[in-house]
């Protein structure tokens, strides 16, 4: 029997929904990813996009932030709502507030256009070898991680504040399940973007501190003065519970 190349695995699989209403653009996203492999999905603007996406699941979406009918943030919001399936924003502004406001929401990762097609590839790639990376790690783990009021149960991906379930993107529980495992270790921020987001990421320090800020607003008391989750000034971040605070 001849062996599966990675092409033809993914093109047994793996689907990709791209929601572009640039003609062109959609165009040579479909060529490229095509020629990679993958089975693309195209919808022209976002209501479509959200309607392909509930009907035909896949494994992972390109999402433009500018859509006719629906904008790509109200787009990615209501994704995030119902799935923690990879999303790449593309924008065609730089501002930097898009691109804060699209990883706050839960994107994995976002490109500025123009961009290479090329790049493009690699980094779905790059997106969808890490998603199933962390999968099979969360799978693999047993039991949870208990401090006091704050209990991460890895199997499920569930936290728990007191009695309350805090809804979490899988960046921001892969953060907290990285941090809380080795309390009172200071991760760089360079560190958590090697463990969490993959050697191959293409974005900057920046993108640690937008979902370290969520992350905080969900499950910290008081955000501004957190309890878990501490800034270890010139470096990164720390996670202290009650034992490594009373020790340090």
């Amino acid at each position: 029997m001849m062996p599966i190349t990675p092409v033809e695995e993914r093109m047994a699989g793996e689907s990709i929904l791209v929601v572009e209403d640039e003609a062109n653009i959609a165009k040579l996203l479909t060529m490229y990813l095509e020629k990679d492999g993958y089975r693309v999905l195209v919808a022209r603007d976002g209501q479509q996009g959200l309607e392909r996406f509930e009907r035909d699941h896949p494994d992972m979406v390109i999402l433009d932030l500018l859509l006719p009918k629906m904008d790509g943030l109200e787009v990615c919001r209501r994704i995030r709502r119902q799935s923690f399936v990879p999303l790449l924003m593309l924008t065609a502004k730089r501002d930097e507030t898009d691109k804060i406001v699209g990883l706050e929401l839960g994107a994995d990762d976002y490109m500025t256009k123009p961009f290479s097609p090329r790049e493009m590839v690699t980094r779905v790639r790059a997106i969808l070898r890490r998603a199933k990376q962390s999968t099979v790690t969360a799978v693999s783990l047993d039991g949870t991680l208990e401090f006091d009021d704050l209990m991460i149960d890895v199997p499920r991906h569930e936290v728990r504040v007191g009695a309350r379930v805090v809804a979490l993107t899988a960046k921001e529980f892969e953060l907290l399940r990285t941090l809380a495992g080795s309390p009172g270790k200071v991760f760089s921020r360079d560190a958590l973007l090697n463990q969490v987001w993959g050697y191959d990421y293409y974005g900057d320090a920046r993108t640690v501190d937008v979902h370290v800020g969520t992350l905080r607003k969900k499950v910290e008391a008081q955000p501004s003065s957190p309890r878990w989750i501490k800034t270890v000034w010139g470096i990164g971040y720390k996670f202290e519970d009650a034992i490594t605070e009373a020790s340090a």
